[in-house]
């Protein structure tokens, strides 16, 4: 009789967890995506009891001491006082055109070298005010100034106010703005309350930028370890605001810093072995000038580690996800299993975002290599000039760091969550006895 009772038992138990695994298309939380009539939960992975005590140990191995020393050096090297260079600044103000007219020829007969804009300020000390302003000649730009635009306005200090104003560029807020917008309500839409809450990652991210890093470099602080501290503390916020403090996203997290430390320590080496400058970086020399102690090598690094950090995290949250999902489909899953079907899919997300970070700054060469195209130059003295080289370091040191974040972060997520089942099936025999 005690036996069927225990059979009975554990025949309800595995059918409750099936039953629990089993959620209606469109209830599933996590990560689930829908295959069918039904999504598989992941929270019950986030739930089990097994898990959380080995994401704990992780936790305070790993997370704990890499976020505590993050934090530590960023209140360190947090920038006191004003970075700004006064030799350096200039005051700007926007005005709207109102009128567009050929500047007055220097000598009879000779065409004029501008345009003359009647500009209406729209702000800056003189807001309201009509002024003239002096803008390229619509022949000889490929976006000329019209009637209705809004400009930008440099200011220098001049006895009137119509010798005060020079013209700098189009005025592209408005434009930015509504691009903004547009994404913004896409991200929304799509995503919900976790895209609304990736919105305010990506704002974090954005202060951490220009309110740490940057002020932090030109302080004179080390620009990798600035690096290094800021991508830490952003993935952190990131992780944790779009996908909430659990075990996936407490592996995910692990995952992508024990990542970022590959990424540095290789565009480390790999800059001083291929005996990069970094002057050819765009704004190296202005950025030298104005910050003579600046390590231009280091900040090199530091643009390689904040350029990988964006699809390091998509790599390593992908992993974490498809491990929790193994798991939550196959409870008895155990640790190997899990590798090797994480590896696969891992296998196929790397393949395309690899190519994706190796054109992204491709593109961002494409400028250089079409000078070099004209000018014929053979392959090899090609890759060997730095400009050109720069962007290759950049590429395969950021790839290889997201080769390495999909097996470490399938492991960490397999330790975590492989043979879960196991108090399952020990429980009946606590019953027996």
């Amino acid at each position: 009789m005690a036996s069927r009772n225990v059979g009975r038992r554990r025949a309800d138990h595995r059918s409750n967890r099936r039953r629990k695994l089993e959620i209606p298309q469109g209830h599933g939380h996590g990560h689930g995506h829908g295959h069918g009539d039904h999504v598989v939960d992941t929270s019950v992975v986030n739930d089990d009891a097994i898990v959380a005590r080995r994401v704990r140990i992780v936790v305070a191995a790993v997370l704990i001491p890499l976020l505590l020393a993050a934090v530590v050096g960023m209140i360190v090297m947090w920038p006191n006082g004003d970075v700004k260079v006064a030799s350096y600044q200039t005051q700007t103000a926007r005005g709207e055109v109102t009128a567009i007219k050929p500047c007055p020829a220097p000598k009879a007969g000779t065409p004029a070298q501008c345009d003359q804009a009647t500009v209406k300020l729209t702000s800056g000390p003189d807001k309201g005010k009509v002024i003239p302003v002096e803008v390229p000649p619509a022949n000889q730009t490929s976006i000329p100034v019209k009637v209705g635009q809004s400009i930008m306005l440099g200011v220098q200090d001049a006895p009137t106010v119509a010798e005060r104003y020079s013209y700098v560029d189009h005025d592209r807020t408005n434009s930015l703005l509504v691009l903004a917008a547009i994404f913004a309500v896409a991200v929304v839409a799509l995503s919900r309350w976790r895209g609304f809450a990736a919105l305010i990652a990506l704002a974090v991210t954005a202060v951490m930028l220009t309110q740490f890093i940057l002020p932090a470099i030109l302080h004179g602080e080390n620009a990798l370890l600035v690096a290094v501290v800021g991508g830490t503390v952003i993935m952190a916020i990131a992780l944790f605001l779009t996908h909430g403090i659990n075990a996936e996203s407490s592996i995910a997290l692990s995952g992508t810093v024990v990542a970022l430390g590959l990424t540095v320590l290789l565009g480390w080496f790999f800059t001083k072995f291929c005996q990069l400058s970094g002057l050819a970086s765009e704004g190296a020399s202005g950025a030298k000038s104005l910050v003579p102690d600046i390590d231009l090598t280091g900040l090199l690094v530091a643009g390689m580690v904040i350029g990988a950090l964006g699809v390091l995290d998509d790599v390593t949250v992908t992993q974490a996800a498809a491990v929790w999902e193994l798991s939550a489909a196959n409870p008895t899953a155990n640790r190997r299993e899990l590798v090797a079907a994480g590896l696969r899919i891992g296998r196929t997300h790397v393949a395309s975002v690899v190519n994706t970070l190796v054109l992204a700054y491709a593109g961002a060469a494409l400028p250089v290599l079409l000078v070099f195209a004209i000018q014929d130059l053979p392959g090899r003295a090609v890759l060997s000039t730095e400009s050109v080289a720069m962007e290759i370091v950049r590429g395969l040191v950021g790839s290889l760091g997201i080769i390495a974040a999909v097996p470490l972060t399938t492991a960490l997520a397999a330790m975590a969550v492989a043979d879960r089942s196991r108090e399952l099936v020990a429980e009946p025999e606590h019953i027996t006895n």
